[in-house]
């Protein structure tokens, strides 16, 4: 029976780590229409940072039209920047997505960038290096964003997307802050990180947030015995103390897995997140 529940206990945990090793699967060849690359040797993280741009149909770096930005993580041209551009893309051409940029950045030392500290020693065996998630939040917030802002033509608005690993990233940063973008969409984010500690604030947090600034939230799940219920969670407390200003919505999709989830609702979350303004 020992030696049963050992293998049982190993394959959780292989299956852990693939849940928790982000998208590389996305990294097939595909057509994407990709702007433009650039670098930033950014001095909060110590280290050259790469970021992939989409522009919109009919983008002209000299004319005065301005856009809203997604930002994406996992965002390399061998990571999800292919599908999510070519995504966008196809959406707007059909008059179901706002006109956006989508800003891809490329992954370093992913484990490192899209957790906070962990007390749980189980964590440190699924990601080996962890805590950077501040660090990475004010690599956006100080240097990504004030660069593209520079760069081109925006009109303030800002959303982000994420899965697994980096959907926690996205819950995180929502927590903790809020006016860093205005539209978040967090698929199969891995809340059970650090013993579901950021649950454990989560509902302060939401009472704290300012009720009449407009956002909007989207939560997915998947067949995932170690993300739905979490996710659940977190929607059951967005019923009580979201404040009035977020458009919320909490979509459990129990047909999908993991690694088939995102793709499968992107264009979905999309329409729903980034709407076409009438």
């Amino acid at each position: 029976m020992k030696s049963i529940e050992w293998m049982f206990r190993a394959a959780c945990l292989m299956v852990a780590i693939w849940l928790c090793a982000g998208t590389a699967y996305a990294a097939e060849p595909e057509p994407h229409k990709l702007y433009e690359t650039f670098t930033i040797e950014s001095k909060t993280l110590g280290e050259t940072r790469r970021i992939n741009v989409y522009a919109p149909p009919g983008f002209d770096a000299k004319a005065k039209r301005k856009y809203a930005v997604l930002y994406m993580l996992d965002g390399g041209v061998k990571e999800d920047f292919p599908h999510l551009s070519n995504t966008v893309d196809q959406a707007i051409a059909a008059g179901q997505l706002e006109p956006v940029f989508v800003v891809g950045i490329e992954n370093t030392r992913r484990g490192r960038d899209m957790t906070g500290p962990t007390q749980v020693a189980q964590d440190r065996k699924i990601v080996p290096e962890v805590g950077g998630s501040a660090q990475f939040r004010a690599f956006i917030r100080d240097e990504l964003i004030p660069q593209f802002e520079r760069r081109f033509r925006v009109n303030g608005r800002r959303g982000v997307i994420a899965e697994s690993l980096a959907g926690l990233f996205v819950v995180e940063t929502f927590l903790l802050e809020p006016d860093l973008f205005d539209t978040w969409v967090a698929i199969s984010p891995s809340l059970w990180w650090n013993d579901r500690a950021l649950l454990h604030t989560a509902a302060a947090r939401l009472d704290a947030m300012p009720s009449k600034r407009k956002s909007a939230l989207l939560l997915y799940s998947a067949n995932e015995d170690n993300i739905a219920p979490e996710t659940r969670q977190l929607a059951d407390m967005l019923k009580a103390h979201a404040p009035k200003g977020l458009r919320w919505d909490y979509r459990p999709r129990p047909d999908l897995r993991h690694g088939t989830i995102y793709r499968s609702v992107e264009a979905e979350a999309l329409r729903w997140a980034l709407p076409v303004r009438k």
